[in-house]
């Protein structure tokens, strides 16, 4: 009896580390961004890289999509997008209070219809 319960537990045991997803050190993520200037790529990027077990960030103008490449071990997707929205920026995961989003310049408020326009004529 004292075999049978001893290989079920090595079995069970087996079975549930196979479920379990190993960290990367490296992994890439990227998500979308709110922002419109040269302005907010400075601030997204360095809220991003201000956050522990981030090695690498960079937010297109073009895409607003925000590329990372950080430890998991360390941090997820999800600190990420909270470090940002804490500087002012939306994520689709998080959004920027408003008390943080008034602390933007006037250039930077991208909810703002006539702002994002006067920044695409440029």
């Amino acid at each position: 009896m004292k075999k049978i319960i001893t290989v079920l537990c090595f079995v069970l045991i087996a079975v549930s580390s196979f479920g379990q997803a190993k960290k990367k050190k490296n992994a890439k993520v990227a998500f979308k961004v709110d922002g419109v200037c040269m302005e907010c790529k400075v601030r997204i990027e360095k809220a991003a890289l201000n956050t522990k077990g981030v090695k690498y960030a960079n937010w297109s103008l073009q895409t607003h999509k925000l590329t990372v490449i950080l430890d998991e071990r360390k941090t997820d997707k999800k600190i990420v997008c909270q470090n940002v929205a804490n500087v002012g920026h939306d994520t689709k995961e998080i959004k920027a209070t408003e008390e943080n989003y008034e602390k933007l310049d006037a250039c930077c408020k991208y909810r703002d219809e006539e702002v994002v326009k006067s920044h695409k004529k440029n």
